[in-house]
């Protein structure tokens, strides 16, 4: 059998909020070459909303190495706080995608802690297909428990995978990273 190599599939918003409430920023030039080197990743897609704007973001991601898969964006003003909110729900997309990539991987990498992908997770497992699950918090569905095996806790790498100006020379905010 011919080596295809692995493919991560990367909740975008579960990923950078999961880290956000941790208090921390992920280096993704960093997390890109750690799916590589720890799981044989050879192409990484990630699930993102589209916000006019960010051009910025998604150029560094690109360079960075993930493929982005752009999904349009709900916005509206939130009844509570009267605030603007940006909502790209990018569940479907993602679990659809794995399935048009299906024969062309070894194994996924899943990247999110949300129970909405509990039926791919489970497909995954059964067909021999699932190769991890990263969790980008310690708070994560309960629903995804079941496969504790698989669950890597990107909190427990924080040291390794966050991002550091001494470490790239270019903040955040000049990448448009939020």
């Amino acid at each position: 059998m011919t080596r295809r190599g692995n493919y991560a599939f990367i909740d975008s918003q579960n990923l950078n909020l999961g880290v956000k409430s941790q208090k921390w920023t992920l280096d993704y030039g960093r997390f890109r070459k750690y799916l590589a080197d720890k799981y044989g990743v050879t192409k990484a897609y990630m699930f993102i909303g589209y916000v006019a704007g960010n051009q910025q973001l998604y150029k560094y991601l690109q360079e960075a190495g993930f493929l982005l898969i752009f999904k349009p964006v709900l916005e509206y003003k939130d009844k509570k706080s009267k605030e603007m909110v940006i909502k790209g729900n990018v569940d479907a997309e993602l679990v659809l995608h794995s399935m048009i990539e299906f024969l062309n991987y070894d194994k996924a990498v899943i990247v999110t802690g949300d129970g909405d992908f509990f039926c791919l997770v489970e497909y995954l497992e059964k067909q021999n297909k699932l190769k991890k699950i990263v969790v980008p918090s310690p708070k994560y569905s309960s629903l995804l428990r079941k496969y504790g095996s698989y669950i890597v806790s990107l909190s427990l790498l924080k040291e390794k995978l966050k991002y550091s100006s001494a470490r790239s020379g270019l903040s955040t905010k000049k990448r448009g990273i939020p």
